[in-house]
């Protein structure tokens, strides 16, 4: 019987290799004030941006910094934004024991960037870099597979749609107060008057597409514009697009 009562207690479970997705934080200052400051500011323009998400904690960017940092303050922050604080990488021996004893795990650094591969044909360069997206969106901030939602009734002051993971196609007007955003693109074929976020978790590839641009604030991957600088005449009121320059926010007319 004793026999019988260890060889079930070994296959009551099974251990194997999980890979689990996380959005990464990337930490750039110790100030934790005002880490929390501007994570209030970030999440304002999206509420419910996360929904439990884990999250990884990146220190590479303050790895040298000589202040030390409330580990504790930081993952109640993100504790209350909706967030999982999991683990911790990149930082300082120090920094690595204080995030430790504020109860995250330590994670393996980042892979170093590769060198350049030498001059070869447009095609094999194409190639090269769509494998390196896969690789980078895999670790840092897994996008669901393709897909769109499709919103064909107008939306009004005070509505908000959310597109996970995906496109919106919006049908209809988005008047002034309502909100729209997408981890993907965002086309709306009708007025965009209100609030529009593409890119929402961070991908600086997505754009927003309107046949009739006049909107309160366009964002692409946090990135974002108010109406307290007004469009171009060449854009206001008619088909343009939104798009990711470096840094700067691009927006031209649809031809």
């Amino acid at each position: 019987m004793a026999l019988t009562t260890a060889a079930q207690s070994r296959t009551s479970f099974d251990l194997k290799s999980a890979s689990l997705p996380v959005v990464a934080v990337v930490l750039k200052t110790t100030d934790a004030a005002q880490f929390a400051a501007d994570l209030a500011e970030r999440v304002a323009d999206a509420p419910g941006f996360f929904d439990n998400d884990p999250v990884l904690i990146d220190l590479a960017a303050v790895r040298e910094a000589e202040a030390p940092i409330d580990f504790a303050a930081i993952v109640a922050e993100l504790r209350s934004r909706s967030t999982l604080p999991v683990a911790v990488r990149g930082g300082s021996p120090a920094q690595m024991d204080a995030a430790r004893a504020a109860g995250l795990a330590a994670a393996p650094d980042a892979p170093p960037a590769r060198a350049e591969a030498p001059a070869a044909p447009v095609q094999e360069v194409v190639r090269e870099v769509i494998r390196e997206v896969e690789v980078e969106v895999v670790r840092e901030v897994p996008m669901p597979g393709p897909g769109t939602v499709v919103v064909d009734k107008p939306l009004r002051s005070g509505q908000q749609v959310y597109a996970r993971g995906a496109d919106l196609v919006v049908m209809a007007v988005v008047s002034f107060g309502a909100e729209v955003i997408a981890d993907g693109n965002i086309h709306v074929y009708a007025p965009l008057r209100g609030r529009a976020i593409a890119g929402a978790r961070g991908n600086t590839e997505a754009r927003i597409f309107s046949t009739c641009l006049e909107p309160q604030l366009v964002s692409i991957a946090g990135i974002y514009r108010t109406t307290e600088t007004e469009l171009p005449a060449d854009v206001r009121g008619k088909p343009a697009q939104v798009r990711l320059d470096g840094e700067k926010l691009i927006i031209e007319a649809l031809k």
